[in-house]
């Protein structure tokens, strides 16, 4: 079994130095001794810092000018000439660096100074902090080293700063790799009391670095009555970083070269909403020291319940796991290596990687695909190759549903000796075969018509009929839309299914064929259905923008979702105006009844399949929208289906591999905060020529108005205001605290009685965002007739 993911061991200084005592004759220098060490114990990388104590004490004598006295002044002014010298050309003296040769770095991940504040509230820290930080870049491109990590950002007010010095280097930089350090929360929110910002005059408190600890993040948090904050949980300081990090990589312009080092010392939350963000994000490694871990009964490390499965669900990112302090046995039992055995073990039972390991399954079947941005087919346009076809029909699920299907309504026709089938769309003719199965298995005496299009599949087809099939099917060949048939039939199957349900032009080619079936025929599938949900995932939203082209970014792709995290949440939101997680878009039935057809049986125009949604979302969580999923759910006949609905897909047709979801992308993120609503509107339009897809969204933040009468309590529209009223406005919990936070201290039923007492107020919303409408009149996507 292939890793999931990549082991790296980190070091210190104090471990560089205790190296050197142990080097022999076939280690040149102590970091080729630790490296020769670390992969000898299984490790794949070595993580150590760049600079020494010296680098640090150097940079702080010039740059953190003491308190002015008459005896300091002439030291004062030979360390800001000294100061003005090394920013007029930065440099390193040989002590003040770890590694200076090409063999130290290539296996080498190197941590930025963790004492640089690129976002100190003074002015000259922060503009030497950046100096400092580009001349240690430059000296890491020199050495050729790939990946730098990156000091943590601490003050929110001057984040902005800090993502405008990244984005510096990354310009100044054209291949290498940084990565930001940050924890998933920050750790002042559980502290009592709000500790002050660091003084630049603390920037150094000792001469000796450790393994760099978790940073304090600096929030400006408003007042809040006592009594508000014994009934939440902490502040919205709890989404601190990842809106730190949004800041960064906006201002960064989502460039791929920036990800992330989320470290895990601290015990993670039990919300999984705050946790699946991260899910969606350019997570490269995670840092996990050995004071995460905690002694099991029999004294071995064992990684938290939260922190083993938030670990565990990470693996399918294939993750480099910096393992840092495994060595200074802080447990009692396993030694070091005890720590790599266990993240190990985590990785094994892994749901995802054990997926992709067992033949047979999505997530084996789609290795190498994942995030991977496909157009979808043309089915009418294009006549498919013999290795698409040979692909699609490698799914065993979707033929056994529907020889399951054509079995059961055999069954249940009335008796007849001559039932006659029709497979529309035969390709090389795997429903073909699945029906004449099904006509066995029945033992009802049946007859098939095989219709295909393209003329290279034809060619199989009829190799099959004289090889396999004999009398028992007869072939036709030309558009189902305009093919003639000796009789009407009495069951029509088709797999002209997309990942949307439609969006491969079903209805349009059902329109075509629906004249083959009798008045009381039975179509397979009978109905399909098109849902929808936004997501987040900077991952796909830099894939779609490649191009830097429009039409790049107004197309709907097939993707296999791997780093996406659903937005929406379950239930009606605060507003209690919202619907589910996941929503329906529209439907097709076949056959349908409502389409005006020609003495031909055909539609006179496509107007009957055009189709609109407007859907609300309510967002528990704070996010950032990149685009919205679009799945689809079918019923084959009867109980019979086909799904790749997240909730009903291992129900219905678990483990099918025809379709993955469909990804219609943004143009510009949307941010939402918590609490907030999203309104999606998405339409199905069509003219003589083509199909195509329009969408649009906005965010709204939910308000309370007190009505100054009675009578203004009434909502008239059913749905709640959607502008704020003249009256009273009850703002509801800061936006950036997490919905499922917001009111730990009530129960469901006390929030519902509360909602019927609410007469006193009505919920309304104000907008806070919206996109622009992408793909008006088909202009860059769109799937001809």
């Amino acid at each position: 079994m292939t890793d999931a993911a990549s082991l790296a061991s980190c070091f210190t200084f104090d471990d560089i130095s205790q190296a050197s005592a142990r080097i022999d004759g076939s280690d040149k220098t102590p970091i080729l001794k630790l490296i020769s060490e670390s992969h000898a114990k299984g490790y794949d990388f070595v993580c150590l810092p760049l600079t020494t104590p010296k680098w640090r004490e150097r940079w702080r004598n010039m740059c953190i000018v003491p308190s002015a006295n008459a005896n300091a002044t002439d030291e004062n002014a030979t360390a800001e000439q000294q100061a003005e010298a090394w920013r007029k050309a930065p440099s390193f003296l040989h002590e003040e660096v770890t590694i200076s040769r090409l063999d130290e770095a290539e296996p080498v991940i190197v941590m930025a100074s963790d004492w640089l504040q690129l976002d100190s509230t003074d002015d000259w820290v922060r503009h030497d902090s950046e100096i400092a930080l580009r001349q240690e870049v430059a000296y890491a491109s020199y050495l050729n080293v790939q990946t730098v990590i990156l000091p943590p950002p601490r003050h929110r007010s001057q984040v902005a700063s800090y993502a405008r010095a990244i984005n510096e280097c990354l310009k100044n930089t054209t291949y290498m790799n940084f990565s930001i350090r940050l924890p998933i929360y920050d750790p002042a929110v559980f502290q009592p009391k709000e500790s002050p910002p660091i003084p630049p005059s603390t920037l150094s408190t000792s001469s000796t670095p450790s393994a760099p600890s978790t940073p304090k993040i600096v929030i400006p948090r408003a007042s809040t009555s006592k009594s508000l904050k014994a009934a939440r949980a902490p502040e919205g300081e709890i989404n601190a970083t990842w809106e730190m990090w949004d800041i960064i990589r906006t201002l960064c312009d989502y460039n791929t070269r920036l990800t992330l080092t989320l470290d895990l010392t601290l015990p993670l939350p039990s919300n999984a909403g705050i946790l699946n963000r991260w899910i969606a994000e350019p997570v490269h490694h995670i840092f996990l020291p050995a004071s995460t871990f905690i002694a099991n009964v029999k004294g071995y490390p064992v990684l938290p319940k939260g922190t083993q499965s938030f670990l565990r669900n990470s693996m399918a990112h294939h993750p480099i796991i910096i393992m840092s302090g495994v060595s200074s046995g802080l447990h009692i039992k396993g030694g070091e290596s005890a720590y790599a055995q266990y993240v190990r073990h985590v990785e094994k039972t892994s749901s995802a990687v054990q997926a992709a390991m067992t033949a047979g399954t999505v997530e084996h079947f789609a290795q190498g695909y994942q995030d991977y941005l496909q157009n979808p087919l043309q089915p009418l346009m294009d006549n498919l190759q013999s290795i698409t076809y040979q692909t699609f029909e490698q799914d065993p699920v979707k033929y056994r549903n529907y020889e399951e299907a054509v079995y059961h309504a055999l069954m249940d026709w009335p008796d007849s000796d001559h039932i006659v089938i029709c497979v529309a769309g035969a390709g090389r003719g795997p429903l073909v075969e699945r029906s004449l199965t099904a006509i066995k298995r029945s033992g009802r005496s049946a007859y098939v018509y095989a219709v295909e299009k393209n003329p290279n599949a034809f060619v199989t087809l009829q190799g099959r009929k004289h090889n396999e099939w004999g009398d028992s099917v007869q072939l036709f060949f030309g558009d189902m839309r305009h093919v003639e048939l000796p009789e009407q039939v009495d069951i029509l199957i088709t797999e002209l299914l997309g990942s949307f349900g439609d969006n491969e032009l079903s209805p349009e080619c059902l329109d075509g064929a629906m004249r083959f079936l009798k008045p009381d025929g039975i179509s397979i599938p009978s109905s399909y259905s098109a849902h929808l949900a936004p997501l987040s995932s900077s991952k796909l939203y830099n894939n779609a923008r490649i191009s830097r082209e429009i039409k790049g970014m107004e197309t709907p792709y097939v993707v296999m979702f791997q780093n996406v995290n659903i937005l929406s949440g379950e239930g009606g939101g605060v507003s209690g105006r919202c619907g589910r997680k996941i929503q329906q878009c529209w439907e097709f039935e076949h056959p349908r009844k409502d389409a005006t057809v020609d003495e031909r049986g055909l539609p006179l125009t496509n107007s009957h399949n055009v189709r609109s949604a407007k859907l609300s979302f309510h967002i528990p969580h704070a996010g950032v929208m990149h685009g919205l999923a679009g799945y689809f759910e079918a019923v084959l006949y009867g109980h019979v289906g086909l799904s790749i609905h997240p909730h009903s897909k291992d129900r219905v047709s678990k483990n099918m591999l025809s379709w993955f979801p469909l990804f219609f992308p943004f143009k510009e993120p949307l941010y939402l905060p918590s609490n907030s609503e999203l309104h999606v509107s998405i339409w199905r339009l069509t003219n003589e020529r083509q199909v195509w897809y329009e969408w649009y969204a906005e965010s709204f933040l939910p308000v309370f108005s007190t009505p100054s009468s009675p009578e203004h309590s009434e909502d008239t529209s059913g749905d709640g205001s959607f502008f704020a009223c003249t009256s009273t406005h009850v703002a509801v919990p800061s936006p950036v605290i997490d919905a499922i936070d917001a009111f730990p201290s009530l129960e469901r039923s006390e929030l519902h009685k509360s909602g019927e007492e609410s007469s006193r107020s009505t919920a309304g919303v104000i907008k806070i965002g919206q996109t622009s409408l992408h793909n008006p009149g088909g202009r860059s996507s769109w799937i001809g007739l």
